[in-house]
């Protein structure tokens, strides 16, 4: 289980364990908050394409798809 600290969250570096369409290395661009400031979600930029992609930033705690940084 990877820890993150929410604050430190923006600009991080992840690596997808199984890629898919050649899409490995990510950078989260946004945070999403809630009414209550509270961080819901992570916008995630692929680095070989630019695709973007929305998902709750504490999937990211799952080593067993996602690394912290580039690998």
């Amino acid at each position: 289980m990877n820890r993150i600290n929410p604050n430190k969250l923006l600009l991080s570096k992840w690596t997808a364990v199984e890629p898919r369409q050649k899409e490995r290395h990510f950078i989260v661009t946004k945070l999403i908050h809630a009414e209550n400031e509270e961080i819901i979600a992570c916008e995630l930029e692929a680095v070989i394409n630019n695709n973007f992609y929305e998902m709750d930033w504490k999937e990211l705690k799952d080593s067993s798809c996602w690394l912290m940084g580039w690998h």
